[in-house]
């Protein structure tokens, strides 16, 4: 899983598609460093560049291995701050009055994948719900304002949704690629299929990334600024100055990993709804 390589796409006049939670394809040379052990090693305060993997783990700043039980100590502690990453949304938010509750259906044109994105689906809904916001998710089998779609594609991407319209209302459509996803209904699957669903749905409800400012941090390589791209990149207030390492929000996310809402997404979440 490398950086974001793929451009950002324009869906319409009034929303913003991401091409957002992406990953390499499957024939990665093993001596590749994911996003995910990277953000570790920042999160520890070392530099990711030039690292190596070695036998003991992970050889960073030249002279210095971080074992997989180091990572596993940063995964695990507070959330820690960074310059300039802070949580961003768009111009355009959901209008509440007009779309109290956000009604999303499941259709997915892949049998295989059915069960475990129904269940994924039913998680990520009710990770929003617990939040006691004031716009709630629904699932519905019609008349849906948005709804979530399946396609097989063989690229980095895991999921691609947009932003509300001028207008106020959810972007329409999440698009998961099954390519990348197990058809297992394991709780580890099952989590790791809503955190993407969640991802886009925030997108949908008028959120950028996270590390909007400096992709890098979750998707490794050289540092690149989305920019605004028309939808605007507004600071949310109350947000720490640096993301939590494990924020749902995060550009690019590593193979089976889960990502609930951390204290600075519930702030953020909390702020705008």
């Amino acid at each position: 899983m490398k950086k974001v390589l793929k451009p950002v796409l324009l869906a319409s006049s009034l929303a913003l598609l991401f091409t957002a939670c992406k990953k390499d394809a499957k024939d990665m040379k093993v001596d590749d460093i994911s996003p995910a052990v990277r953000s570790q090693i920042q999160s520890l305060g070392f530099s990711t560049n030039d690292v190596r993997k070695v036998d003991d783990g992970y050889l960073v700043e030249g002279d210095i291995v971080l074992t997989q039980n180091d990572l596993a100590y940063a995964s695990s502690s507070p959330e820690i701050v960074y310059a300039n990453e802070e949580h961003y949304r768009t111009n355009n938010l959901v209008k509440v009055s007009s779309y109290p509750t956000i009604k999303v259906a499941l259709n997915n044109s892949s049998s295989q994948h059915q069960a475990v994105f129904s269940a994924a689906l039913d998680e990520a809904i009710r990770r929003y719900n617990a939040e006691s916001l004031t716009i709630k998710f629904q699932r519905v089998s019609s008349s849906a304002n948005t709804t979530v779609v399946a396609f097989y594609e063989v690229s980095n991407t895991l999921g691609s949704s947009g932003f509300p319209t001028s207008s106020g209302a959810p972007y329409s459509q999440v698009k998961m690629n099954t390519y990348w996803y197990s058809t297992s209904t394991s709780s580890t699957n099952v989590n790791y299929i809503a955190t993407i669903m969640a991802h886009e749905l925030g997108h949908c409800i008028g959120f950028r990334h996270t590390d909007y400012m400096n992709r890098a941090y979750s998707c490794g390589g050289s540092a690149v600024n989305e920019g605004s791209a028309g939808v605007g990149a507004v600071y949310i207030p109350g947000t720490p100055s640096g993301p939590s390492a494990n924020s749902w929000m995060l550009a690019c996310v590593g193979s089976n990993q889960n990502r609930p809402f951390t204290s600075a997404d519930r702030t953020a979440l909390n702020y705008l709804y």
